[in-house]
């Protein structure tokens, strides 16, 4: 009988893990596609994506945040853990140059909300739900919200580059999540500072 190597079973656990803990917060958890190698890998027949997706059809349907549920996905299988927005929270996804400068702006304000960073440089700031995208972030085609019916891949997930990571913890911020308002109103002021050429014509 072939026997799960014990780097396996860790990663497999360590998944596990992470995923319960944001269930039992409230937070709405996918099974994510495996990466093997360079590629996602979901099992499902036929299926042509390669990039990271969810690992079940109809996510938006299955996404829960009770526990028990969300440890048995995880039983047999290391998932790429990933969070449905729209529900206890929005994401606003940026390129890693206005990250990092929204980041020095609202650390001057206190410890803001939580905030993942992606090995490939996209920082995705969580915040409440509901709001859209001011226009001056919403023309931008490298800046992201991700609301109903969208997710987000979440610590300590792998991807090709690396793992993504919390560059702000959620027990930092005692799982508070900041007004999306307050988010957006740095990142404009971070784009009027770092790139005023790009928003020239909005004016």
């Amino acid at each position: 009988m072939h026997r799960t190597s014990h780097p396996y079973r860790l990663q497999r656990a360590t998944l596990r893990h992470a995923a319960v803990r944001y269930a039992a917060h409230g937070w709405d958890v996918v099974p994510g596609a495996c990466l093997s190698g360079s590629r996602f890998v979901c099992g499902r027949p036929g299926c042509p994506t390669s990039g990271c997706h969810p690992a079940v059809e109809h996510f938006e349907g299955l996404a829960s945040h009770d526990p028990a549920l969300v440890a048995r996905w995880w039983r047999r299988r290391p998932y790429t853990v990933l969070l449905a927005t729209g529900r206890s929270f929005d994401v606003i996804e940026t390129p890693a140059y206005l990250g990092a400068a929204a980041l020095d702006r609202l650390a001057g304000r206190g410890p803001s909300g939580p905030l993942a960073v992606t090995p490939a440089g996209r920082w995705m700031f969580l915040v409440r739900p509901g709001q859209p995208l001011r226009p001056e972030l919403a023309a931008r085609g490298d800046l992201v919200r991700h609301g109903t019916d969208s997710w987000i891949p979440a610590p300590p997930s792998a991807q090709p580059e690396g793992r993504v990571r919390w560059e702000v913890a959620p027990t930092l911020v005692r799982w508070r999540l900041p007004d999306p308002y307050d988010v957006q109103e740095v990142l404009v002021a971070a784009l009027r500072r770092y790139a005023p050429r790009l928003l020239a014509h909005l004016y």
